[in-house]
């Protein structure tokens, strides 16, 4: 079954290529083949076999794809929303969906802000459950689109629900280490949580497992160019409205929290909506940044092994490694999910390999130098949550750059490189979920 696995994983990138189908429709050929397969392995047939007796069933791609297409009223790939007739009324719909979600969100955190005393709202308070005031819109909005029944919808919104009773009756010292931690942690935490909605639930799948690091690569490009053209235009709201007397700083305070929320729903249509534009963009991305990231951890580590600086990193230096570190896995595994895994090794798998085995490299002297800090100042709940999290990257990059060199050695398949992927990812979540539940009563809230 792992090699028919690996030919089902080649055929889903291969269909994928076609301009005349859409994610959703190649999930649903997907489903297609699997239930085939299924069928004829009852039958009596090997699983190998199976596979191909299924794919022959399903005719060749090009006619496959012609009789889709016309199925679907001639839908094709598109860079825009816009379409006609039936098809422009199933946009519209969609549109108002999202548009609902995001102006609930929006208005619970507009009134969360009211509720704390607006304009000298309890900050730490907001930022402590900030999350839970955006993110479960959010599932909900999959868990509509996703059609989930009511035991999968309340499946979602059980750890929402248990987080919101965990964080607000933890008695937390004001502006206290572990309540910044779990104001950090939270939001990692629950957009795993995400996961499952997404996915319709399936969440032990590797393949919706990767759809959802895609998405999150996405929704991150279509987020930040939302925040890019807000800011612009809040900017010069501010210029328009000095003249008039009016305090633009208060405007912009009572605008931006809102819209951030909303954004996060808007983000997540638009990449429901457009995935043609961003699935364009990643593999250029991601050729562009992982050579440059490449180079600078290189580089990075020959100065500080040069000047002996390895052992001299400061508190401040060592948040900097770390956010540097979660920034190089982020990015290798958005070039893994953006990468055809029927291709055979090329020169941007080395590039990767380089930066894989340069992060491990620097994971291992910031590790080196938290056990020192540790040995001679104890454990806080700060040391705690970062030297677990350097262990966490230190074992996911190990195994990238393993994987990754077996991959380019002919020893492997690229499959098991993203199987790794998509086997380790659960883990962050749980370590984010701990910080969360287990350290603040281990320190006593402090």
């Amino acid at each position: 079954m792992e090699q028919v696995e690996l030919e089902i994983a080649e055929w889903r990138a291969f269909i994928g290529q076609d301009p005349a189908l859409d994610g959703r429709d190649v999930e649903e050929l997907e489903t297609h083949l699997r239930d085939q397969i299924a069928d004829l392995t009852t039958a009596g047939l090997a699983p190998d076999e199976a596979f191909l007796v299924a794919i022959k069933r399903m005719g060749r791609l090009d006619e496959l794809s012609r009789e889709f297409a016309s199925e679907q009223s001639g839908r094709l790939w598109r860079q825009s929303v816009i379409a006609d007739g039936g098809e422009q009324e199933q946009a519209d719909s969609r549109w108002v969906e999202a548009l609902v979600f995001a102006v609930a969100a929006a208005a619970t955190i507009q009134i969360a802000r009211l509720a704390a005393g607006f304009p000298t709202e309890q900050a730490s308070w907001l930022t402590l459950n900030a999350s839970l005031f955006v993110l479960p819109f959010l599932a909900g909005y999959f868990a509509r689109r996703r059609g989930l029944q009511m035991r999968d919808s309340l499946l979602t919104a059980a750890p929402f629900l248990v987080s919101a009773v965990v964080i607000n009756f933890y008695p937390f010292v004001a502006g206290g280490s572990t309540e910044l931690l779990v104001a950090a942690h939270l939001p990692v935490a629950l957009w795993f949580v995400v996961t499952y909605p997404y996915t319709s639930g399936v969440v032990r799948s590797h393949e919706r497992r990767m759809d959802f690091v895609r998405f999150t690569g996405e929704w991150f490009i279509y987020y930040v160019l939302i925040a890019l053209g807000g800011g612009v235009l809040l900017a010069l709201t501010a210029f328009i409205l000095e003249p008039t007397g009016v305090d633009a700083e208060r405007v912009i305070d009572w605008v931006l929290p809102p819209a951030a929320a909303g954004s996060v729903i808007v983000a997540a249509w638009l990449v429901e909506s457009k995935q043609r534009v961003v699935e364009n963009m990643a593999p250029v991305l991601t050729m562009l940044f992982t050579p440059l990231f490449a180079v600078m951890l290189v580089a990075a580590i020959v100065v500080y092994v040069v000047t002996g600086l390895g052992d001299a990193f400061d508190r401040d230096l060592l948040g900097v490694f770390d956010a540097l570190l979660v920034v190089v896995l982020g990015l290798v595994l958005y070039g893994i999910s953006a990468r055809n895994p029927s291709a055979s090794p090329g020169w941007m798998d080395r590039i990767q390999l380089v930066a894989v085995a340069s992060a491990l490299v620097l994971d291992v002297m910031v590790l080196g130098a938290m056990v020192s800090r540790i040995g001679e100042l104890g454990f806080t709940p700060n040391r705690t949550a970062a030297l677990g999290l350097n262990v966490l990257l230190l074992m996911s990059l190990a195994g990238t750059a393993w994987l990754s060199a077996r991959f380019l050695t002919g020893h492997s398949t690229f499959n098991r490189l993203e199987r790794w992927q998509t086997s380790y990812l659960p883990v962050f979540g749980v370590w984010a979920a701990a910080v969360v539940v287990i350290l603040p009563p281990l320190f006593g809230f402090i």
